[in-house]
């Protein structure tokens, strides 16, 4: 058997699930099973029908799901090859198709949602740091964590849904399960222990390269024989497609349900969202300039991103002149990666917003629903 013979078949028994939701049982990582009924306040144990002891959350049980493999049913990659984009192995890649992007001391990575789609989590080493790469199709969310604080253990897929976000697990004795837009421990050893994100910016292959020409990219070469061009979700990120795998409640309908968004959160349930096609309405190149923060958005390369518009204590204040980002305290032009491209700071780069990441309306909004939303001009 083809080793993506097991990820076919999982993700296969997600889209069937969806039809006979009210038999669904929580089921899955860390030995959990049972009824998702019950009392959901306070912190609930959870507990499987054997000899296992209790697996104790802090969140609601009756949104847990199965949602459709087992624990590593989906297997996350663990320091996969990375490329120049000129190898065989990224030639799967399309101009249009998006990656993660981010800058580890200095060295541009980017990880292709076409790999995460079928993985979930790539657990990385690069420039002494220890991340974990991870985007969940069901909710669009991409986020990068820093393993360094819990002692640099991986992360894997268990199997578990939490309002349709991919719960992941981390490999040590006493593991907890780590819903990732809740970006804390939801079950297990730890609740309510909180994951250290490291910044990303979620764009297309040809704006990443364009921004960092020398990047390298996690190839095709990950050991599975999986064709990383195939969507394996069908039309499900269709902008107005409101079908979601399990039940959440209303969803919020201010914007389409699949409408990405650069959300910033800010405490439990709060915060920002800035929705692509608001951004895309002020220009090709735009600047939303929030005071403590700057928004910079690139229609080329589909990208939104936030900044803190400081550099050596000197606040700037940034317009679109010409069709470029710049600073009108010293004439600098800047690109959507927040690094300064000419003038008297070409080179400086801006402090992103390690909290900032990229999801769907629907997701946003149901993971921070005391969310506001950017109006757009």
């Amino acid at each position: 058997m083809s080793r993506t013979d097991p990820i076919k078949k999982e993700l296969m028994t997600r889209r069937r699930l969806k039809h006979r939701l009210g038999s669904v049982a929580l089921a899955g990582g860390l030995g959990v099973a049972g009824s998702c009924q019950g009392s959901d306040s306070g912190t609930t144990p959870v507990v499987d029908g054997g000899d296992a002891e209790p697996i104790v959350c802090s969140i609601s049980k009756s949104e847990i799901f199965n949602g459709g493999p087992g624990k590593d049913g989906i297997p996350a990659l663990t320091n996969p090859p990375l490329v120049l984009p000129r190898e065989d192995e990224a030639s799967f890649l399309r101009d249009g198709d998006r990656v993660i992007g981010l800058v580890v001391e200095g060295e541009p990575i980017a990880v292709p949602l076409g790999i995460l789609w079928w993985h979930e989590i790539v657990n990385l080493e690069a420039g002494g740091r220890r991340l974990a790469v991870t985007h969940c199709p069901l909710t669009g969310s991409s986020l990068a964590f820093d393993r360094d604080p819990l002692g640099g253990v991986e992360l894997g897929v268990s199997g578990l849904l939490y309002r349709n976000n991919l719960m992941m697990y981390d490999r040590s004795d006493d593991e907890s399960l780590w819903p990732q837009m809740l970006r804390r421990a939801g079950c297990g050893a730890k609740p309510g222990t909180a994951l250290a994100m490291f910044p990303v910016m979620e764009t297309t292959w040809e704006g990443w390269r364009v921004l960092f020409p020398g990047t390298r990219v996690v190839g095709s070469n990950t050991g599975y024989a999986t064709d990383y061009r195939v969507y394996p979700y069908g039309d499900y990120d269709r902008l107005d497609n409101s079908e979601i795998l399990f039940p959440m409640g209303e969803l919020d309908s201010r914007r389409p349900p699949k409408e990405r968004v650069l959300g910033i959160p800010d405490g439990a349930d709060g915060g920002r969202a800035y929705p692509f096609g608001a951004l895309a309405a002020l220009g090709p190149v735009a600047v939303v300039d929030e005071g403590e923060l700057v928004v910079f958005w690139s229609q080329a390369a589909r990208a939104a991103m936030a900044y803190r518009p400081l550099t050596e204590g000197q606040r700037l204040t940034f317009e679109v002149l010409e069709g470029k980002i710049t600073d009108l305290e010293t004439g600098s032009t800047w690109d959507a990666s927040g690094i300064a491209s000419s003038g008297p700071l070409a080179g400086r780069r801006l402090e992103p917003l390690t909290e900032a990441y990229v999801a769907y309306w629907f997701a946003w909004a149901a993971f921070h629903d005391n969310t506001t939303l950017w109006p757009g001009p």
